[in-house]
């Protein structure tokens, strides 16, 4: 009997345990998960002019004093996995302290099969726009963000894009999935020598053609049509070289393109964690480059 209560009492301290951790994370990343949409109504295409039974999901934090501004929040997880909570519904929370909807995109995982994130990248930027009104938010302030391997699929969305087909039965494919503007995170730009090897395979399969890792190879798709990108990378990121930023950036500037590319000093992949003086080197710089858009106000000097 004494066993048993032992048992009964370890198993309340567990949960009693585990109900906290749950009510820290919600604390730390956002206790309000925001609105979950679908965005395919079920059925998904594959890029091949195939669909699948399945639904991608986007999280809406919508800010409590919105400006009109919003981003697509695209986590990372080296096309493998979706780090959503740092890099997910923790950004959305950062962005509604200034006004701003964050929208958690959760991409399909492309397992080899290219075209799916980029897909419901568009389709998520799509999704935004056409409910514009009914969300506080202007049709042209919307942005898109991502972290690593998400910061390929952002990079991605932000130069592969159309103006939306006026002729679609569907209301959400006569609008454009044109970003107004990208924030990358330490992100996979390229798929030549430079990239992240795990993102590539993934994303592009074991043997990928010459044409499609060119395609995928972001800093070789800008125009003077991309939108202005703000990038941020530390110098020792093994993980993803800065190499991939660097690039990207000296894309924009060839096609007279705006942007901007911090390089931060340390911080590895990550920057130490979703913490510190790095991390928090980026969010106030992104900020001030959004307020000289005039996408947000600008932060008191200090």
């Amino acid at each position: 009997m004494r066993a048993l209560r032992c048992r009964v009492q370890g198993f309340i301290v567990a949960f009693l345990v585990c109900l906290n951790s749950g009510l820290m994370l919600g604390s730390a990343y956002g206790a309000d998960a925001g609105e979950r949409i679908g965005i395919w109504n079920g059925k998904a295409p594959t890029g091949d002019g195939n669909t699948e039974s399945v639904e991608t999901w986007i999280s809406v934090h919508r800010a409590p004093n919105p400006n009109g501004t919003a981003v697509v929040i695209c986590p990372g997880g080296g096309y493998g996995g979706l780090v959503t909570g740092a890099e997910g519904h923790g950004i959305a929370e950062w962005l509604n302290g200034h006004g701003i909807a964050g929208i958690v995109l959760e991409y399909r995982l492309p397992a080899g099969r290219t075209y799916v994130p980029l897909l419901d990248a568009q389709r998520a930027i799509r999704t935004v726009r056409s409910n514009a009104k009914a969300w506080e938010i202007d049709p042209a302030r919307i942005g898109i963000m991502g972290f690593s391997a998400g910061g390929h699929l952002a990079s991605t969305a932000a130069t592969h894009f159309d103006g939306g087909d006026p002729n679609a039965t569907d209301a959400v494919d006569r609008v454009s999935c044109r970003p107004d503007f990208a924030i990358l995170v330490y992100p996979v730009i390229t798929m030549n020598e430079s990239t992240h090897s795990g993102s590539r395979t993934r994303l592009l399969g074991e043997n990928p053609s010459e044409k499609l890792i060119e395609l995928f190879s972001n800093e070789k798709q800008v125009t003077d049509k991309t939108p202005p990108t703000f990038l941020a990378h530390a110098i020792d990121d093994k993980a993803v070289v800065i190499e991939n930023s660097q690039m990207f950036y000296a894309a924009l500037k060839k096609h007279n393109v705006a942007g901007e590319l911090l390089e931060l000093p340390s911080g590895g992949h990550g920057l130490n964690g979703y913490k510190g003086p790095m991390w928090d080197a980026w969010q106030e710089k992104s900020l001030a480059w959004l307020a000289e858009l005039k996408l947000v106000k600008k932060l008191p000097i200090n």
